[in-house]
């Protein structure tokens, strides 16, 4: 849903793809861990699509403000159409949800930016199959509460965000991994409190 450790060497400036796939794997076990546990969470009852969205601002509210804090609109002038913070809020208050307690996370540096955009864009693959989950609610209130979910939806800001990760040859991939890794725990952790 969102996108493992493997002994990673790097040097900064590595190609796109080479970037991409050491990002990928070594999130891979990250990935497959949180996918399991908000698997267990039902999207289609409102006590679960409200919890699963708890649980998803607990940990995008302070990743996104780590971004910003990082000068994430310097690296993608188009941040303001790619920030969900506002998105998951107004679905929590549609289904009258209090904003949740928020993870802890750090301040990140420029190749950090990438490796939590690297995790934060991905997730909007995701997204899409949860959405899928969504609509197949009967209670009309989850099926309103979709702006989270649906944010970006018919914009390239997958492939325009891998265009950035190719062309950024400053990136330092060691510190783009483990902030990767790090706004995966951050989900991890959201998911096993809510």
């Amino acid at each position: 849903m969102l996108a493992g450790a493997s002994d990673v060497s790097t040097q900064v400036g590595r190609s796109f793809s080479g970037l991409r796939e050491r990002l990928r794997d070594a999130t891979s076990a990250a990935h497959r861990e949180l996918d399991a546990q908000l698997s267990a969470i039902d999207l289609t009852v409102f006590s679960g699509y409200r919890r699963f969205l708890q649980a998803s601002a607990a940990a995008l509210l302070p990743l996104e403000a780590a971004l910003v804090d990082a000068g994430v609109a310097r690296m993608f002038p188009d941040w303001p159409e790619r920030s969900r913070s506002a998105a998951i809020a107004a679905d929590l208050g549609r289904l009258g949800s209090a904003m949740p307690w928020a993870v802890r996370v750090s301040p990140l540096t420029q190749s950090g930016v990438l490796g939590t955009m690297y995790v934060l864009e991905g997730s909007r693959l995701g997204a899409k199959f949860l959405l899928k989950t969504v609509a197949d609610s009967a209670d009309p209130r989850v099926g309103e509460a979709t702006a989270y979910l649906s944010h970006g939806t018919g914009k390239r800001l997958w492939q325009s965000f891998l265009s950035k990760l190719a062309d950024d040859g400053s990136c330092d991939e060691d510190e783009a991994i483990e902030a990767a890794r790090l706004a995966f725990a951050a989900f991890e952790q959201a998911a096993d409190r809510a």
